[in-house]
C-alpha cells in the first residue's frame, strides 16, 4: 500500500509530558520539568526577591524559597511542614479530557495501589480530588478494586463534572492560603484537565500544569514540581528507603488485564440510560413553569433579561466612524478568554461580589461566574476581572483595574465603564498577539460589548473570539504587519478616531488617528477583520442576535 505522505515516529523518543505553567500549548517533557520550573521562576514569575548570589545547578538565578530554607513553617490538620515555591497544593483528576480514557484512569489507580503498598502517602499540603465525567468511571474503578487505593491517597470522589479545571476546587486550607499570601509563594497545581490559563484554576495558584491522571497521583506524592520525577525519589517507604516513580508505575500489560475484567459495555448502557431520569430527589423536586415564553423574575440572581434585545430598530443604523474613543484596557500578548471573562469563583471584593451582596446573597452562596452566566449584571461586572489581568493603563496593579481617563483615577474597570457611559464616550481595547485565545467563551464578547467597547485593536486574534466579537457588533482590527502599540508609541491615554466607512468591506484598510494633548497626532492603518460579507452584515446590524431578529421580523 502506498501513501501520499509518511510520518515516521521513533517510539523510543516518546516520553511523558506536562503542559504549563499557564498555557496548554507549552509542553514540557517530564525529564525537563525541574529545569523548566527554575527557568519559569526566573523569567515567567520574575522571582526578584530571591537570593541571586548563587545560581542553581541548572544555571538559573532564581532559587525556590524551600531550597533556601526560607519557606514558612505551616501547621495544618495537626501536621507541621515547610511550604515553599513549587509546592503542589492542588492535585486533581478532573472530568474533562482524560477520565473518558479507562487506560489512564486505571494507571492512576495502579500508581496509587503500588505507592500505598510501599507505605507512601500524599504530602499534607496537597488538596486532592477525583471528579470523573461519568459514573461509569467510578463503576469500573470499584470493580477493579482501585477506589480504595485512590481514596487512601486522598483522591475521594467529589462529584461528576466540571470542578477544579473551571475554578471550582473550593478553598485551600486557611493556614496554607495565609502562608501563600503572606509570603507571596509561587505554588502549583497539577490536574488532568485541558486548560490552565492564568487565574482559572485558583486565584492563589500562579503555576498550573496539565498532566495525565497517573502523573497527577505522582505529584501528589512528591508534593512539589521542583523535582525530576525521572531521577529523584517521590518519597520514602516505611523503612526509609527511597521509592522512585518507575517502581510504582504500572506495566501496560497490567493495565490491559485489569481493564479486561473491569470494563464492559453494559456499564455504559446502564449509566447512560438513567441520565435524564436519575439524580437526587431535591433536583427532581424543583418546580418549573410551563409556556413558550420565559417569565423573567426580577429577584433572581441567576437569570435576568439581558440588554441585548432592548430598543432594537427594525432597520439597522448606518455604519459610522468611532469618534473620540478612549482605551479601557491595554494588554500584551496571549490574553485569553479566561482573562476577559473568568468562569471561576466570584471574589467578595469585586464589582460582581458587591452586586451579589447588595441583592442579599450570602458569601458562601456566591458560586462562580460560570454558574451565573444567565445574569448579565454579574457577567458585565466580571469582564476583565480575572485576578491575573495586567492592564498597562494601571501599572503596578493586577486584576480588573484601569485608569479612568476622564478624572485620572484608578478604579475598577466596571466602575470606569459606567463613567464613560455617562459621558457618552465609546471605548476600545488595545492588545498584542493571540488576543482571545483559549475557551470559545461567548461572554468574553458579550461582556466586552456591555462595558461599552466598540472596537478591539490587536496584533492578532484567536479565530473564534474574533468571530464572536463581530457576532456582538464589536469591530476587530489588526495593526499593519510590523506595527503594534509599542512601535507606534501608543500609551493608551490617547483619544482615538477610527474612520470606519459606511460601505465597509471585508479586510478593508481602516485609518485610525490617536490624539494626545502632549504629543503629535499618530495616524496608522489597521485591517478590518470582518473577513466575509456575512461578517460585515453582522457588524452592520449590531451583531448576529440583531441580524436574526430582523430577519425573523421580515419573515
Amino acid at each position: 500500500m502506498q501513501y501520499t505522505d509518511t510520518l515516521e515516529l521513533d517510539m523510543a523518543g516518546v516520553e511523558p509530558s506536562l503542559a504549563g505553567p499557564k498555557r496548554p500549548q507549552d509542553r514540557i517533557a517530564l525529564s525537563g520539568m525541574q529545569k523548566q520550573w527554575h527557568r519559569d521562576l526566573d523569567t515567567t514569575f520574575i522571582r526578584a526577591e530571591l537570593p541571586v548570589e548563587r545560581e542553581t545547578q541548572t544555571g538559573y538565578k532564581a532559587t525556590p524559597l524551600a531550597a533556601e530554607g526560607a519557606g514558612p513553617i505551616v501547621t495544618c490538620n495537626g501536621e507541621e511542614f515547610q511550604l515553599g515555591d513549587g509546592a503542589v497544593v492542588i492535585a486533581a483528576i478532573t472530568s474533562c479530557t482524560n477520565t473518558s480514557n479507562p487506560s489512564v484512569m486505571a494507571a492512576a489507580g495502579l500508581v496509587a495501589r503500588n505507592a500505598r503498598s510501599r507505605g507512601l502517602r500524599r504530602k499534607p499540603w496537597v488538596k486532592t480530588s477525583l471528579a470523573p465525567g461519568s459514573k461509569v468511571v467510578t463503576d469500573y474503578l470499584d470493580k477493579a478494586g482501585l477506589t480504595e487505593d485512590l481514596e487512601a491517597l486522598g483522591f475521594y470522589l467529589v462529584g461528576y463534572g466540571c470542578t477544579t479545571c473551571i475554578g471550582n476546587s473550593g478553598p485551600l486550607a486557611g493556614e496554607i492560603q495565609d502562608a501563600i499570601r503572606n509570603h507571596d509563594l509561587i505554588v502549583a497545581s497539577v490536574l488532568s484537565g485541558n486548560r490552565n490559563f492564568e487565574g482559572r484554576i485558583h486565584s492563589d495558584i500562579k503555576a498550573n500544569y496539565l498532566a495525565s491522571p497517573p502523573l497527577v497521583v505522582a505529584y501528589a506524592l512528591a508534593g512539589t514540581v521542583d523535582i525530576d520525577l525521572t531521577a529523584d525519589p517521590i518519597g520514602q517507604d516505611s523503612t526509609g528507603n527511597d521509592v522512585y516513580l518507575s517502581e510504582v508505575w504500572p506495566e501496560q500489560e497490567e493495565i490491559q488485564e485489569l481493564l479486561a475484567t473491569a470494563v464492559h459495555r453494559d456499564q455504559f448502557k446502564k449509566e447512560y440510560s438513567e441520565v435524564f431520569t436519575g439524580g437526587s430527589d431535591d433536583w427532581k423536586a424543583i418546580e418549573t413553569t410551563g409556556g413558550a415564553i420565559y417569565d423573567w423574575m426580577d429577584d433572581s440572581t441567576y437569570i435576568q433579561e439581558p440588554d441585548f434585545f432592548l430598543d432594537i430598530p427594525l432597520s439597522p443604523t448606518p455604519i459610522l466612524p468611532i469618534e473620540n474613543a478612549r482605551c479601557l484596557i491595554k494588554v500584551g500578548d496571549s490574553v485569553t478568554t479566561d482573562h476577559i471573562s473568568p468562569a471561576g469563583a466570584i471574589g467578595v471584593d469585586t464589582p460582581a461580589g458587591d452586586y451579589l451582596l447588595s441583592r442579599g446573597v450570602r458569601l458562601e452562596d456566591f458560586n462562580s461566574y460560570g454558574s451565573r452566566r444567565g445574569n448579565h449584571h454579574v457577567m458585565t461586572r466580571g469582564t476583565f476581572a480575572n485576578v491575573r489581568v495586567r492592564n498597562q493603563l494601571a501599572p503596578g496593579t493586577e486584576g480588573g483595574w484601569t485608569m479612568d481617563l476622564i478624572d485620572g483615577e484608578i478604579k475598577s474597570i466596571y466602575e470606569a465603564s459606567l463613567a464613560y457611559r455617562a459621558a457618552s464616550v465609546p471605548l476600545i481595547v488595545l492588545a498584542g498577539t493571540d488576543y482571545g485565545m483559549g475557551s470559545s467563551r461567548d461572554w468574553a464578547a458579550k461582556g466586552t460589548l456591555l462595558l461599552g467597547v466598540r472596537a478591539v485593536i490587536a496584533k492578532s486574534f484567536e479565530r473564534i473570539h474574533r468571530s464572536n466579537l463581530l457576532g456582538m457588533g464589536i469591530l476587530p482590527l489588526t495593526f499593519s504587519p510590523g506595527e503594534d502599540s509599542d512601535t507606534l508609541h501608543l500609551s493608551g491615554t490617547e483619544a482615538f478616531n477610527i474612520h470606519v466607512p459606511e460601505d465597509l468591506q471585508p479586510r478593508q484598510d481602516i485609518m485610525v488617528s490617536a490624539c494626545h494633548q502632549d504629543r503629535d497626532e499618530v495616524t496608522f492603518t489597521t485591517i478590518c477583520r470582518a473577513d466575509s460579507p456575512v461578517e460585515v452584515d453582522y457588524y452592520r446590524n449590531g451583531g448576529i442576535l440583531h441580524t436574526v431578529l430582523r430577519r425573523m421580523a421580515e419573515a
